[in-house]
């Protein structure tokens, strides 16, 4: 089932991004790694692909919330699919595909082959009784690819060739059920984290092959601590439904959070997908309940945001109207501009390795991601990578 599209305004008739489809992880147990986002973020397992369904070589566990949906594979024969074995063993867990729904999938392909993108799959029609999808697959930064699905109203809960997960396996998982719900809406952006030098030529690439455009961007002169600094470039589509944020480390004292990131994965990849909400309070605090563990803030965040507050709301149009105290108590950000404001909160590292996380976002009318924040999250992710043993000099 595409997702509903709900999350922006109208879309012009040229755009040819209807939004984001999917996100697809490659992983070692997407059994288990199905089972972990249910339990702690509130998804709800949906779709299934396995040795059940005629699928003798990659089992995949398909998990929605809101619009937002994680498919989550795994290789199951010990002598087969041996890229995508090697490939996890190499960087552990994480997002393989950023698959994006479009109107016409070959005019989409064909253009970016056309203006120098590489094809991992050539457009391919697919159909099952629910109806007909066409596919192709393109690659970008690291080992990250874009599969662009056009659904021709396709009926199914997924795609093609996956089935009800009660259905094919007869077990329904009742955690789903008993924990509290976690309002998540859709995916919000999705962050690639590149090495030093890489983030301009990406952002060129999105431009070139796919039509995206610079939505918004800053520099090491505007993010930076003590130690450490980067650099990001927002790349959306012409309706700015995909948002794609490039980051790169820029020169300081210690390794920053990106470069940390880099050396974990093993080269450019997500670093952390962005998930909008219309209650945050209400997602964090069952998150928590759920098990979650987020990064703090320290007080002295709270204590300037405060200050700055008690004079912004008296003039701006959409006066921030969270109790402090609450979102204090949560290590909610807050960054905000005359036109209204946004409320953010990241989780720590999803795995052993410190690389993938998840932001909970709740945006009123600001576009924004969060720049006035960047300087406090970055202390915050420092003093994590201190306890890891990363924040080394460069």
């Amino acid at each position: 089932m595409a997702p509903s599209l709900n999350n922006t305004t109208n879309q012009t008739s040229t755009n040819p991004y209807s939004g984001f489809d999917h996100l697809r992880f490659t992983v070692t147990n997407a059994k288990q790694a199905a089972s972990y986002y249910c339990t702690r973020l509130g998804f709800k397992h949906i779709a299934y692909r396995g040795l059940e369904t005629g699928s003798r070589d990659v089992a995949t566990h398909v998990v929605q919330q809101g619009d937002a949906i994680f498919v989550f594979e795994s290789p199951i024969q010990p002598d087969t699919m041996k890229e995508m074995a090697l490939e996890i063993a190499r960087r552990g867990d994480g997002v393989k595909d950023v698959a994006f729904t479009v109107k016409d999938c070959k005019a989409v392909y064909q253009k970016a082959i056309a203006r120098g993108a590489k094809s991992i799959k050539e457009p391919e029609e697919i159909s099952d009784e629910n109806g007909t999808v066409i596919m192709a697959t393109l690659a970008t930064y690291g080992d990250v690819h874009h599969t662009l699905i056009e659904r021709h109203n396709y009926k199914g809960l997924f795609l093609p060739g996956y089935k009800d997960i009660y259905e094919a396996i007869k077990y329904k998982d009742p955690l789903e059920e008993l924990l509290p719900h976690v309002p998540l809406q859709f995916i919000d952006h999705v962050v690639g984290n590149q090495a030093d030098g890489q983030m301009n030529p990406i952002a060129e690439f999105y431009e070139k092959a796919f039509d995206f455009h610079r939505f918004w961007s800053v520099d090491d002169k505007q993010v930076f601590t003590e130690y450490s600094a980067l650099r990001s470039v927002v790349m959306a589509d012409p309706d700015e439904r995909i948002k794609v944020p490039i980051n790169e480390p820029a020169v300081g004292r210690k390794k920053s959070q990106i470069q940390e990131f880099i050396d974990f994965y093993g080269s450019a990849g997500v670093q952390h997908i962005a998930i909008n909400t219309n209650d945050i309070i209400t997602s964090v605090i069952n998150m928590k309940k759920r098990g979650c563990d987020f990064l703090s803030i320290p007080s002295n965040y709270y204590d300037t945001l405060r200050a700055a507050l008690a004079v912004h709301n008296k003039t701006c149009k959409n006066p921030v109207k969270e109790d402090l105290d609450i979102l204090q108590s949560l290590n909610i950000l807050v960054d905000y501009d005359e036109n209204g404001y946004l409320l953010q909160i990241f989780t720590k590292p999803l795995e052993d390795r410190p690389t993938l996380f998840v932001e909970i976002i709740q945006r009123n009318n600001h576009n924004g991601f969060g720049a006035g924040n960047f300087k406090s999250l970055f202390e915050s992710l420092e003093l994590e990578q201190q306890l890891r043993g990363n924040l080394t000099d460069m």
